[in-house]
């Protein structure tokens, strides 16, 4: 019997340590809610099929300002492919700014969705909390029984019954105990990783919340800058086709300077290179840069690396442009070091290059370049993650609409050079074909 004594003391340890981890997971739980949003902390006071309506409702509004956001996108795919004219220009950022509009309330409407997702799982944590409560003291119960039999062997209940079927029930009924006990414990197990799921499934809500408040708070800042910029066109052209095609045309002819300067500087560079340098070609090596939709989408493709295009003068692309909507969050391709964050516009009209751009030098000795972008949250030297957001997708530099130009160097062949008219540095180096690592 001191085994069986035995065993019941290690029960009640392993019992002990369940429920303090369980308290501990409780507590570290209550004390996130306390920083649950508005929209959340104001939903406690729903019943938790109140809940689930309010969410259907959220789900509902999310998918109408979703198919205008189709539309939209739609809309400026279509104003892209016509020709370069003032009321292009600015009807493009019209509907950049009607996009950004629409992002911004999906933005709030998917907080305030997942504030009440939230809420309705604290219901569930709260009633698995209950459900261990019962079984903590279910078995403790059954730790009673035992305790006290503690000090009753097998012989000693046979001869204190009167009859041997009443020691054989007896006897049954400890077994029975056992298996109980045994059971109970799984099951308290089982409660135990239901809890850490819904703790954690609401842990990943609330980055979400942070991450769609992020994105708010910038796609404010751009909506601001698309309006600034069609202020700035207007006093420019002074509201004349003329003027613009006039400006334009010269604008066109700076950027072909800025181009014929790197492509002969590349050049040279290329024609030295051994290409048996570069990594082995393959999938993966790449993350793609802009986050893929929930059904897969990674964007429009506009122009793959190497294709040539009127506005390049029948000079191939050296990178990838995926067009995506203004205020699209860009993420690093890989884990590296930012080694640069430059700006080639002089200002809102005379825009060359780049424009905003980011580049990043990875392990592998290879680097990403990340241009036309509206925010920079990145610094020079800082160090990033695969997957983490650095910037914010524009038309800035030489863009004639919105998108992501992803473009790929051998690392240690880049030269950082000023190119009037163009402002800041100009990332120049060996190019290669990023689609040969996403």
């Amino acid at each position: 019997m001191k085994y069986e004594a035995r065993k019941i003391v290690l029960l009640i340890v392993f019992l002990a340590l369940i429920w303090e981890n369980f308290s501990y997971t409780i507590k570290a739980q209550e004390n996130a809610s306390g920083t649950l949003p508005a929209a959340a902390a104001s939903a406690a006071a729903f019943t938790q099929q109140e809940l689930e309506n309010a969410i259907k409702i959220k789900s509902q509004e999310l998918e109408k300002i979703n198919h205008e956001l189709e539309t939209t996108h739609g809309n400026l795919e279509s104003v892209k492919n016509q020709k370069l004219t003032l009321q292009r220009e600015l009807q493009s950022l019209q509907n950049n700014i009607k996009q950004l509009g629409l992002s911004m309330q999906a933005d709030e409407l998917t907080s305030q969705k997942l504030g009440l997702e939230i809420d309705s799982l604290n219901y569930d944590i709260r009633n698995i909390g209950i459900s261990i409560d019962n079984k903590k003291e279910a078995i403790i119960s059954i730790l009673r029984e035992f305790q006290r039999n503690d000090q009753t062997n097998l012989l000693v209940i046979f001869l204190k019954n009167k009859s041997l079927a009443d020691g054989v029930l007896e006897s049954q009924s400890l077994k029975n105990l056992k298996s109980q006990l045994s059971i109970d414990i799984a099951n308290l197990a089982g409660l135990h990783d239901q809890l850490d799921n819904k703790v954690q499934q609401v842990s990943n809500k609330k980055a979400d919340i942070e991450l769609h408040r992020q994105n708010l708070s910038y796609r404010k800042i751009i909506a601001h800058d698309q309006q600034e910029e069609r202020t700035t066109i207007l006093a420019q052209t002074k509201n004349k086709e003329s003027l613009y095609e006039q400006q334009l045309k010269e604008l066109r002819k700076q950027q072909e300077t800025i181009a014929d300067e790197i492509s002969k500087i590349e050049d040279q560079l290329r024609a030295s290179f051994d290409v048996n340098l570069l990594p082995i070609k393959r999938p993966g090596v790449f993350a793609w840069p802009v986050p893929l939709t929930k059904d897969g989408g990674k964007g429009i493709i506009t122009q793959h690396f190497g294709e040539v295009s009127y506005l390049y003068r029948g000079k191939p692309h050296n990178g990838l442009d995926i067009g995506v909507p203004v205020g699209t969050p860009v993420v690093a391709a890989d884990d590296g070091v930012v080694i640069a964050v430059d700006n080639n516009d002089i200002n809102k009209w005379n825009r060359y290059q780049y424009g905003k751009y980011i580049l990043i030098r990875h392990n592998n000795n290879l680097a990403t370049l990340y241009a036309h972008l509206s925010q920079q949250l990145v610094k020079k030297e800082m160090t990033v993650k695969r997957g983490d957001i650095i910037g914010y997708s524009d038309t800035t530099g030489y863009a004639t609409g919105p998108h992501l130009h992803f473009g790929a160097y051998w690392a240690p062949s880049i030269l950082m050079k000023n190119i009037p008219p163009a402002a800041g540095l100009v990332p120049v180096g060996v190019i290669i074909n990023p689609e040969d690592y996403l």
